[in-house]
């Protein structure tokens, strides 16, 4: 009877996702593109979980990951490499249009590099140095971007990229609203189907990791890694396997990005980024997948809604309170009312921070 009642919530809640975009449409589109963009975030914090909530690696580089698979698909659905390179103009006559089939794969191989690179001079850091270290190596993937224009123009610098292609699988262009009969399915609405897609593999992907050996290898290194290193864990591969498997999540990502928004530039990657997915890990509860994706959720619908109420706010003060720091004040508020009532987080995993158990005293 469980087994059946469980069936049911999931075709449910399948439904519910699938007609939500499509009600909320009817109040604008924005709002559409707000829960879009949440996805993205939840896809972020799944990878970042993986890092910090399974490995227990504190990273606060994440974004470099993300900036890694949206340039490299705006490199390949552009026309920029193509004017930058003569060369290119005989091979490819029509500019380079990547596929999706091909899109996926790539981002998440570079990326997954890019977390080894990052993962093999830290292996014997730990907590604070690691933070640092991790924190120069998102800093330093931002100024390569920013600057990468001379002698030849890469990143197109401050600048950015734009002209990039939207998402498409075969005849289906995302960037084009979809006519089902007579009814019109607007282009947002097509990406969000797509980043729910995503989200839903990863979240499969993230459960199977989870409980497998390599899940359990992890959580041994994140509780004592003296202790796994004893037991004969390969503490060292698993924790590069960490950073490049939590990578993967990152270049997608920021593929999907670099489509949906059809313009990227290095400010988009800066640190707040990486302050704000740590925080939706942490705030959600580490290494619980629910919790993980109610507090990128939460986080990354937040600002938008309290945008509204800063904005009200701001005419009640005559506009002697500015809405945008105003409503950066009310996010850190609720960040710091959360970690107050709730310190392992929203919804934190029943294992993860338990006590360990006494011993029953003598009852005579």
């Amino acid at each position: 009877m469980d087994r059946k009642r469980q069936i049911i919530v999931f075709i449910l809640a399948a439904a519910a996702l699938v007609a939500l975009p499509l009600v909320v449409q009817q109040f604008g589109q924005g709002w559409v593109r707000i829960m879009a963009i949440a996805l993205l975030y939840v896809l972020l914090a799944l990878g970042l979980n993986i890092v910090v909530g399974y490995a227990g690696l504190l990273d606060l580089g994440f974004v470099a990951f993300y900036a890694v698979g949206a340039y490299m698909y705006a490199l390949l659905a552009s026309p920029h490499l193509w004017e930058t390179f003569e060369s290119l103009k005989d091979v490819f006559p029509n500019g380079l249009h990547t596929p999706i089939w091909l899109v996926i794969p790539l981002a998440a191989g570079l990326a997954a590099i890019a977390g080894v690179l990052l993962g093999a001079p830290t292996l014997k850091l730990r907590g604070d140095y690691l933070a640092i270290v991790t924190l120069g190596f998102g800093e330093i993937i931002r100024v390569i971007m920013n600057n990468l224009e001379h002698p030849v123009n890469i990143t197109n610098g401050p600048r950015g990229l734009d002209r990039i292609d939207s998402m498409s699988i075969g005849p289906l262009d995302f960037g084009k609203p979809l006519m089902v009969g007579d009814f019109r399915i607007p282009s947002v609405t097509l990406y969000f189907y797509l980043f729910l897609s995503l989200v839903v593999v990863s979240v499969v992907i993230c459960h199977r990791m989870e409980t497998s050996r390599i899940g359990r290898a992890w959580m041994a290194i994140r509780e004592d890694e003296i202790a796994a290193k004893a037991m004969g864990i390969d503490t060292r591969n698993m924790k590069l396997l960490a950073f490049a498997m939590g990578a993967t999540f990152g270049g997608v990502s920021g593929a999907m990005f670099a489509a949906f928004q059809g313009f990227i530039s290095p400010e988009s990657f800066s640190l707040h980024e990486s302050v704000m997915i740590v925080a939706m890990v942490v705030l959600g509860g580490l290494g619980h997948l629910p919790g993980v994706i109610l507090g990128a959720l939460m986080l990354a619908a937040l600002p938008e809604v309290l945008r509204y109420v800063a904005g009200d706010i701001q005419n009640l003060s005559g506009g002697r309170i500015d809405a945008s720091i105003l409503r950066q004040l009310l996010i850190a508020l609720a960040m710091i009312a959360i970690m107050l009532l709730r310190p392992r987080g929203l919804w934190p995993s029943r294992e993860h921070g338990k006590a360990a158990p006494q011993p029953v005293g003598d009852a005579r």
